[in-house]
């Protein structure tokens, strides 16, 4: 029986404010920006860990693991891999930063349980991936208000979008509206929302 909880196709993914942790809501939306609800998953990162091991629970005092990503190695040497499990450590997929690509523009390629490609996010503009890599050097330039979208492709079409909004928190919109077949488990799109804005260095 399919979990309510991932049967929509868009989510708003924002971050909370919370000292030493990084954390994050997702609320699935309806029409326009509208939830479709309340909040669905509740995502923590800790800061300066070692080994990368992000936590989606079904509440805000995580009382209900729902499923997670962890590093599978501590140093990103390449390509690097981040499993995707239900909370018993079953496979949903798995997160791959692809490293050569993502020199110019950042790149994703996201594989099912069974290890079948699914779908490939990319930077969706390499002149703004370009201007993010300059202000790196800048002092404040994380201040800029850079577009930070990504284009999800499946088959050589696009699929869906992660579009960030310009607001002081980092807000983000997942839409696999486009997606009908349903093919990608919206928890590895949830994830793969998380990771696109925890897991790589902007």
């Amino acid at each position: 029986m399919q979990d309510e909880r991932f049967a929509y196709d868009r989510y708003l993914v924002d971050q909370l404010v919370r000292p030493m942790i990084n954390l994050y809501r997702v609320t699935p939306l309806a029409a326009g920006e509208s939830p479709a609800g309340g909040p669905i998953a509740y995502v923590r990162q800790k800061r300066m860990a070692i080994k990368e091991d992000i936590r989606f629970f079904a509440d805000e005092q995580e009382t209900q693991e729902l499923f997670r990503i962890k590093a599978r190695s501590m140093f990103d040497v390449g390509g690097a891999r981040y499993d995707v499990t239900d909370a018993d450590g079953r496979p949903i997929g798995v997160l791959e930063h692809v490293f050569g690509k993502s020199l110019l523009r950042s790149t994703w390629k996201v594989t099912d349980a069974d290890g079948g490609e699914v779908v490939t996010a990319q930077e969706r503009s390499l002149p703004m991936a370009i201007a993010r890599r300059v202000v790196d050097f800048v002092p404040y330039g994380e201040w800029l208000p850079i577009p930070y979208n990504f284009d999800l492709i499946m088959d050589g079409r696009v699929i869906g979008h992660m579009n960030r909004k310009f607001q002081l928190r980092d807000r983000y919109v997942l839409d696999l509206s486009a997606e009908h077949e349903r093919t990608v488990d919206r928890r590895l799109g949830i994830a793969l929302a998380i990771g696109l804005d925890t897991l790589q260095n902007r």
